[in-house]
């Protein structure tokens, strides 16, 4: 396990009971109580758990997990999910990406792809995005052409958001919306946890051709705090595992179309 991976499974702990003591730490994860006390003391640090005597408690429900937490779950699903995206996009295409670890791997996979290498340099892709952080990693590509929208940072994910991420793709046209979440449900749709994210997500879709959703098997079926989009308003959901019945009458009732990526 990694420091990024303990962190985020000590995270989800912290969550899950509310109250941890080193012990039970020690136990859920196997390690030291020299590592736990350390870690606890980090997430203290930036704000994600109260430290006690002896352990920690949650700083209220639905926190939010930073992006580089966020990062070591469902990592192999992520990369599968990632591949089968990848194969939706043709050469010459504009590609929105909103942020999230999900869409980050998207990104990275567009970068490495060969097929999207056109002979003649110019560029094999366009990705619009309101993403620092993919800008920044898609920097290097020369066969992608790197589109950054306006808006005000978030710390927790590096997404741009505000009525500036609305003005700047007001001229632009996609051919796909690449959108992660953190839920999809038949009730809800597509949401995420914050407003302006959700808000630069719908900007993305607008101006789209088609829309994916690029979800995990752990956001199907859950509906989080802003609604993104209707699943009316969904082309394409790319997840790692087969759907619940619910959500696959409702995705069926949508017309969406449910693409279920291999394993790795």
């Amino acid at each position: 396990m990694t420091p990024q991976q303990r962190l985020a499974a000590l995270l989800d702990l912290v969550s899950e009971r509310g109250t941890v003591t080193v012990a039970d730490v020690e136990r859920a994860l196997g390690v030291s109580g020299a590592t736990v006390r350390r870690d606890l003391t980090t997430l203290a640090e930036q704000g994600l758990v109260t430290r006690t005597h002896g352990g920690a408690t949650a700083r209220g429900s639905g926190y939010e997990l930073p992006l580089q937490y966020k990062a070591a779950r469902q990592a192999s699903a992520k990369v599968a999910i990632a591949d089968a995206v990848a194969c939706l996009v043709r050469p010459g295409d504009a590609v929105g990406l909103n942020g999230g670890t999900t869409t980050t791997e998207v990104a990275r996979r567009l970068g490495r792809d060969d097929a999207l290498r056109p002979a003649d340099g110019a560029p094999g892709v366009t990705v619009v995005t309101n993403a620092l952080n993919i800008a920044y990693e898609l920097s290097v590509r020369e066969h992608v052409k790197i589109v950054v929208t306006g808006g005000v940072p978030r710390r927790q994910s590096y997404e741009l958001v505000g009525p500036m991420v609305t003005a700047s793709l007001q001229d632009v046209a996609l051919d796909l919306a690449v959108l992660g979440v953190d839920g999809l449900s038949g009730r809800f749709g597509a949401t995420t946890v914050h407003e302006g994210e959700a808000q630069a997500s719908r900007d993305l879709a607008a101006v789209a051709r088609r829309v994916v959703v690029a979800a995990d098997a752990t956001k199907i079926g859950r509906g989080t705090f802003a609604r993104i989009l209707p699943l009316s308003a969904v082309d394409v959901l790319v997840t790692d595992r087969p759907v619940d019945d619910e959500t696959a009458h409702a995705l069926e009732a949508a017309e969406v179309e449910t693409v279920v990526a291999p394993a790795p």
